[in-house]
């Protein structure tokens, strides 16, 4: 084991000698460090390997240099042959150096001549450079002088920043170079001061000039789409590219086209189109900004110019109170505004950074705020339709003039909305007044045609078709009153006013649709409606009146479709399209018409109670005078002319005679049961203590003289005794006291089969009792004649099953 760690150890000790002759000497450390790292003792046997290795190593050395000895005392001893011929060799390189001293002297003296000449002559050019250093820099100042004094400051800041950074470092050195590079920055300042002194002078200077700029920016841009209005329209195409109108004369389209100016009316063709540089002088901005820009204040420049123009638009944003009386406020307005902005544009392309779009954009959008707000508040006042259009019409070119500029104006076209709205509003209230006008002319008569031309000429105002009339001779006459085609009329009138404020609105043909049938709807069911509504209940309209009101509203309604045709004739939009909004004249008229009705029997019913009131019964009366009572037979005779009235209603329409015969049929029937239910009335009146046989005789021919109208058919169409039904209360219960059949009435009370069936007994109880204290005081003497106690007791007794009755129908 001994010899074998031996062995190894002898081994790892060799290897790392052939490490160490083999390593870079830096490298050693980890080899060296690994004989320390190995068993004790291990670096003392490697140390005398070591040694035993460097021994070996110097013999080898001994070799080597024995080997080269004798080449080494042969070299030495050639040398030794050299020096000899080397002691020659000096002697003669001194020989001739001396000889050369000697024949130098004189061209050394020539050169130190020529060194002296050489400078003088350099002096001499650096004195001519010196001065032609300073005598620009003194042309440079003389020019500054001059750009100071003929107002040309940028030039004058250009001149002193080449002094300062070229020609006056190069002679700084000098004391007058030292005074005007003292002097230089003075000059800045006062150059500073008088150039924002000239700012401001412009931005009063545009203030002015505002109108002016905004007047010629919306005219040409109204002359650009009346133009383009007239290319669509000759080349039938349905979109013309809206230009952007420029600052140079010349208009760039969204597709990249140019246009010229000059394009508009001929008058206009040779008018120099005026911009808003040939208006305004931008020098002064344009100078400033230069100027501060060269000084390194562009930042404060540009502050104080954005924060002026801030202040600049809140004045321009200010409305004149009376602005909403007239179109001139609302031009003026919009022209100040248009023009700030066109400034603003022209600002911000011409100049780089001085302001930028967002801060126009945030003008704008500030601006369009309080535009709007003062719209809304303005156009609100104004009552005009026509000055509402006005405003609307410089609205949108107001718009479309901006927008060309690149300001978004989405929100002034739905403020027309709102505008539209208070259009609507304001031509609703001018019709409402056109609508009574037509109204209170009319004569309510059916129209006059004497002549065929007379005929067409109604025709072409209103859709009029009726075979039968048409094949009448002339002269004839026509159902509708007058007012029913200038009614038709001023709806096809309002529709072109509603299409007016339509044009320009860049809305689709669908919606420009939909705005003229709800402009159309809210005048047939408010306006006409509200006027039809009152005219009917006006004092002085009488039943001829309403009748022909009646038929005036079944013609409108039957106009309602012509409307709509002339809507989608206007629009091209079909009616069957699924948002199509329909007209609901059907209903306005629909609702007249029953109003008009209600009338009728309204008014029916009060002449009935006026003819009621003239009656003078004498309720003691012993005997009737044998024909019926005077008002009664008046009454009659009106309620037969009314009746005629409905009945020469014109029938040859099947509508008409519909109309006719229901409103004829349910008027006469109205008037009927409340001519019976006042007569009821006035036989049971409490203040009515006392009625005798004679007044109910008398009463009793007044009835018959009803029924007989009732069954003369006043008005045709009611099948068999119908109207005559009216009066059986009164007739059951009169022919109960004129036969004076009480056994049969009590006997066959609530049986089907009763004779007087339709008689209350609480009807015959009241009314019996006033025949009772009749009875009393007119037979005070006769008590003591057989028939009448007995016919006096029969009452009392009748009395008493009557009340029994009552009382039973009460429990």
């Amino acid at each position: 084991m001994a010899e074998n760690e031996t062995l190894e150890c002898i081994t790892e000790h060799e290897r790392i000698l052939q490490e160490i002759e083999s390593t870079d000497t830096a490298c050693v450390g980890p080899t060296l460090r690994s004989i320390y790292d190995d068993q004790p003792n291990a670096h003392k046997r490697f140390m005398e390997k070591l040694d035993a290795r460097i021994r070996n190593h110097d013999r080898e050395i001994e070799k080597m240099c024995n080997f080269h000895h004798q080449g080494f005392v042969d070299a030495i001893t050639e040398l030794l042959k050299v020096r000899a011929d080397a002691e020659k060799l000096m002697g003669q390189v001194t020989d001739t150096d001396r000889r050369l001293q000697e024949a130098g002297r004189e061209v050394t003296a020539q050169t130190e001549e020529v060194i002296r000449c050489r400078i003088q002559q350099r002096n001499m050019a650096t004195t001519v450079e010196k001065l032609q250093l300073c005598i620009p820099v003194l042309e440079m100042y003389s020019k500054l002088k001059e750009q100071l004094e003929s107002k040309r400051y940028y030039a004058a800041l250009k001149t002193m920043e080449q002094l300062e950074k070229v020609f006056i470092p190069r002679v700084s050195q000098y004391r007058f170079c030292q005074i005007m590079a003292e002097n230089l920055p003075r000059l800045r300042e006062e150059i500073k001061e008088i150039s924002m002194s000239d700012l401001k002078d412009f931005l009063e200077s545009i203030r002015k000039h505002s109108d002016k700029v905004g007047e010629t920016a919306m005219r040409q841009a109204q002359q650009h789409r009346t133009f383009n209005s007239a290319v669509a329209k000759q080349s039938s195409i349905g979109h013309y590219t809206k230009p952007v109108y420029s600052l140079n004369g010349q208009t760039h389209t969204q597709n990249g086209l140019m246009i010229n100016d000059d394009t508009g009316d001929e008058e206009e063709a040779d008018e120099e189109i005026l911009t808003a540089q040939d208006l305004v002088d931008f020098s002064p901005v344009y100078r400033c900004l230069h100027i501060y820009t060269v000084l390194g204040d562009r930042e404060t420049f540009e502050n104080y110019y954005r924060k002026q123009r801030k202040k600049q638009a809140r004045l321009v944003l200010q409305p004149q109170a009376n602005m909403h009386e007239t179109v001139e406020g609302y031009r003026r307005y919009f022209n100040q505004i248009v023009g700030f902005f066109v400034v603003e544009d022209h600002i911000l392309h011409a100049t780089r950074g001085l302001v930028t779009r967002a801060f126009t954009d945030e003008l704008w959008n500030m601006a369009l705020s309080k535009i709007i707000a003062v719209l809304r508040t303005h156009s609100s006042y104004c009552d005009d339709p026509d000055l509402v259009l006005e405003l609307k019409n410089l609205i949108v070119i107001f718009a479309d003039t901006l927008q060309g500029y690149g300001f978004l104006v989405n929100r002034l076209f739905d403020l027309l909305f709102e505008v539209r709205d208070q259009y609507n509003e304001t031509l609703l209230k001018k019709w409402a007044l056109v609508f009574r006008e037509i109204f209170e002319l009319d004569n309510y008569s059916p129209i006059p045609v004497e002549t065929e031309e007379e005929y067409k000429l109604v025709v072409s105002r209103f859709p009029f078709h009726d075979a039968e009339i048409e094949k009448q001779d002339f002269p004839k006459k026509l159902p509708m009153s007058q007012s029913v085609p200038q009614i038709y009329t001023q709806v096809k009138e309002l529709i072109y006013a509603s299409l007016k404020f339509s044009e320009s609105l860049h809305r689709s043909s669908t919606e420009i649709d939909d705005m003229l049938r709800k402009s159309t709807n809210l005048l047939l069911t408010r306006t006409l409606s509200s006027c039809l509504q009152n005219l009917i209940k006006k004092p002085h309209i009488g039943l001829t009146e309403l009748v022909q009101i009646i038929i005036n509203t079944t013609h409108l309604e039957q106009a309602c479709k012509y409307l709509e045709e002339f809507i989608t004739n206007i629009t091209n939009v079909s009616p069957e399209t699924v948002h199509t909004t329909r007209l609901y004249g059907l209903a306005t008229f629909k609702d007249a018409r029953h109003a008009a009705e209600g009338e009728i029997y309204t008014k029916l019913n009060q002449k009935i109670d006026e003819f009621i009131q003239l009656a003078d019964y004498e309720w003691g009366m012993a005997e009737s005078d044998g024909r019926a009572s005077g008002y009664l037979m008046d009454l009659i005779n009106f309620l037969r002319s009314t009746f005629q009235v409905f009945t020469h209603l014109p029938n040859n329409n099947n509508d008409h005679a519909s109309m006719s015969g229901k409103v004829a049929q349910t008027a006469c029937m109205s008037a009927c049961k409340h001519l019976s239910t006042s007569l009821m009335q006035m036989l049971l009146d409490t203040e009515l203590k006392q009625i005798s046989m004679g007044a109910i005789q008398q009463f009793n021919l007044d009835v018959i003289q009803c029924e007989l109208f009732a069954s003369s058919e006043p008005v045709p169409g009611f099948q068999g005794d119908t109207l005559q039904l009216a009066f059986i209360d009164l007739r059951q219960l009169l022919d109960l006291f004129m036969v004076w059949d009480w056994s049969t009435y009590l006997a066959d009370y609530g049986q089907p089969t009763n004779k007087y069936l339709r008689v209350n007994p609480a009807t015959a109880l009241a009314l019996l009792e006033k025949m009772k204290d009749t009875s009393k005081k007119n037979n005070i003497f006769s008590q003591f004649r057989k028939n009448d106690r007995d016919k006096q007791k029969l009452i009392e007794t009748v009395v008493k099953q009557l009340r029994s009755l009552v009382n039973g129908m009460s429990s």
